[in-house]
Protein backbone atom coordinates (compact mmCIF):
# COMPACT_ATOMS: atom_id res chain seq x y z
CA UNK A 1 0.00 0.00 0.00
CA UNK A 2 1.35 3.39 -0.94
CA UNK A 3 0.57 5.83 1.85
CA UNK A 4 1.23 9.55 1.58
CA UNK A 5 1.40 12.58 3.85
CA UNK A 6 -2.04 13.59 5.10
CA UNK A 7 -3.65 10.16 4.69
CA UNK A 8 -5.99 9.19 7.52
CA UNK A 9 -5.11 5.66 8.66
CA UNK A 10 -5.50 3.16 11.47
CA UNK A 11 -2.57 1.65 13.33
CA UNK A 12 -2.84 -1.83 14.84
CA UNK A 13 -1.14 -2.30 18.17
CA UNK A 14 1.07 -5.32 18.82
CA UNK A 15 1.85 -4.34 22.43
CA UNK A 16 0.79 -6.73 25.17
CA UNK A 17 -2.64 -5.73 26.44
CA UNK A 18 -3.42 -3.84 23.24
CA UNK A 19 -3.46 -6.64 20.65
CA UNK A 20 -6.67 -6.46 18.61
CA UNK A 21 -6.96 -2.69 18.81
CA UNK A 22 -6.72 0.01 16.12
CA UNK A 23 -5.97 3.71 16.60
CA UNK A 24 -6.82 6.52 14.16
CA UNK A 25 -3.91 8.64 12.96
CA UNK A 26 -2.75 10.93 10.19
CA UNK A 27 0.47 10.36 8.27
CA UNK A 28 2.95 13.19 8.75
CA UNK A 29 5.75 11.73 6.61
CA UNK A 30 7.12 8.63 4.92
CA UNK A 31 10.58 7.75 6.15
CA UNK A 32 12.69 6.62 3.20
CA UNK A 33 14.36 4.24 2.63
CA UNK A 34 12.77 2.41 5.58
CA UNK A 35 9.29 0.91 5.60
CA UNK A 36 8.23 3.31 8.35
CA UNK A 37 5.82 6.20 8.69
CA UNK A 38 5.76 9.13 11.08
CA UNK A 39 2.18 9.54 12.34
CA UNK A 40 0.13 11.68 14.68
CA UNK A 41 -2.69 9.92 16.54
CA UNK A 42 -6.14 11.49 16.69
CA UNK A 43 -6.95 10.36 20.24
CA UNK A 44 -3.71 9.31 21.95
CA UNK A 45 -1.78 11.96 23.87
CA UNK A 46 1.85 12.13 24.91
CA UNK A 47 2.48 10.92 28.44
CA UNK A 48 4.47 14.03 29.39
CA UNK A 49 1.88 16.46 28.02
CA UNK A 50 -1.68 15.10 28.14
CA UNK A 51 -2.85 17.87 25.76
CA UNK A 52 -0.36 17.18 22.97
CA UNK A 53 -1.24 14.43 20.48
CA UNK A 54 1.16 11.51 20.35
CA UNK A 55 3.49 11.35 17.37
CA UNK A 56 5.55 8.26 16.67
CA UNK A 57 7.27 6.20 14.00
CA UNK A 58 5.39 3.03 13.01
CA UNK A 59 6.13 0.15 10.65
CA UNK A 60 3.94 0.28 7.54
CA UNK A 61 2.92 -3.38 8.11
CA UNK A 62 0.89 -2.16 11.15
CA UNK A 63 -0.93 0.50 9.12
CA UNK A 64 -4.10 0.25 7.09
CA UNK A 65 -6.25 2.89 5.37
CA UNK A 66 -9.11 4.28 7.41
CA UNK A 67 -12.08 1.94 6.83
CA UNK A 68 -15.15 3.09 4.91
CA UNK A 69 -18.31 3.69 6.92
CA UNK A 70 -20.82 0.84 6.83
CA UNK A 71 -24.21 1.90 8.19
CA UNK A 72 -26.23 -0.67 10.12
CA UNK A 73 -29.47 -0.15 11.97
CA UNK A 74 -28.75 -3.03 14.36
CA UNK A 75 -26.30 -5.81 15.11
CA UNK A 76 -26.99 -9.52 15.52
CA UNK A 77 -25.66 -12.15 17.89
CA UNK A 78 -22.09 -13.23 16.93
CA UNK A 79 -21.51 -10.31 14.53
CA UNK A 80 -17.82 -9.42 14.42
CA UNK A 81 -17.57 -5.77 15.46
CA UNK A 82 -15.14 -3.08 16.55
CA UNK A 83 -16.01 -1.37 19.83
CA UNK A 84 -14.67 2.11 20.59
CA UNK A 85 -13.05 2.11 24.04
CA UNK A 86 -9.87 3.52 25.61
CA UNK A 87 -9.21 5.82 22.61
CA UNK A 88 -9.21 3.00 20.05
CA UNK A 89 -11.24 0.38 18.21
CA UNK A 90 -11.16 -3.15 19.68
CA UNK A 91 -12.17 -6.30 17.74
CA UNK A 92 -14.83 -8.47 19.35
CA UNK A 93 -18.12 -10.30 18.78
CA UNK A 94 -21.67 -9.47 19.82
CA UNK A 95 -22.33 -11.90 22.67
CA UNK A 96 -25.76 -10.62 23.73
CA UNK A 97 -28.34 -8.19 22.39
CA UNK A 98 -29.87 -6.16 25.22
CA UNK A 99 -32.08 -4.10 22.89
CA UNK A 100 -31.62 -2.33 19.55
CA UNK A 101 -29.26 0.20 21.12
CA UNK A 102 -27.20 -1.82 23.68
CA UNK A 103 -25.02 -4.85 23.06
CA UNK A 104 -22.57 -7.01 24.97
CA UNK A 105 -19.29 -7.53 23.16
CA UNK A 106 -16.91 -10.39 23.94
CA UNK A 107 -13.20 -9.79 23.36
CA UNK A 108 -11.32 -13.01 22.77
CA UNK A 109 -7.89 -11.38 23.24
CA UNK A 110 -8.60 -10.55 26.91
CA UNK A 111 -11.68 -12.71 27.57
CA UNK A 112 -13.73 -9.70 28.68
CA UNK A 113 -17.40 -9.04 27.97
CA UNK A 114 -18.52 -5.40 28.09
CA UNK A 115 -21.81 -3.62 27.27
CA UNK A 116 -21.72 -0.85 24.63
CA UNK A 117 -24.29 1.45 23.11
CA UNK A 118 -24.74 1.05 19.34
CA UNK A 119 -23.02 4.39 18.65
CA UNK A 120 -19.75 2.96 20.04
CA UNK A 121 -19.81 0.00 17.62
CA UNK A 122 -19.01 -0.52 13.96
CA UNK A 123 -19.05 -3.67 11.87
CA UNK A 124 -15.55 -5.16 11.64
CA UNK A 125 -13.86 -4.92 8.25
CA UNK A 126 -10.69 -6.61 7.02
CA UNK A 127 -8.27 -4.94 4.61
CA UNK A 128 -6.58 -7.45 2.30
CA UNK A 129 -4.89 -6.96 -1.08
CA UNK A 130 -6.09 -3.38 -1.35
CA UNK A 131 -9.76 -4.11 -0.65
CA UNK A 132 -12.09 -3.85 2.34
CA UNK A 133 -14.41 -6.71 3.16
CA UNK A 134 -16.97 -7.45 5.86
CA UNK A 135 -16.71 -10.98 7.22
CA UNK A 136 -18.74 -13.00 9.70
CA UNK A 137 -21.77 -10.73 9.59
CA UNK A 138 -25.30 -11.95 9.14
CA UNK A 139 -27.07 -9.22 7.16
CA UNK A 140 -30.67 -8.87 8.26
Amino acid sequence: MDFKRGDRVEISSKEEGFVGSYYSATILAKLAPTNELWVEYETLCQEEDEKKLLREIVDVKNVRPFPPEVKLSEYSLLDKVDAYDNDGWWVGRISAVLDDSMYYVYFESCRDEIAYPADKLRIHQEFDKGKWSVTNHKWS
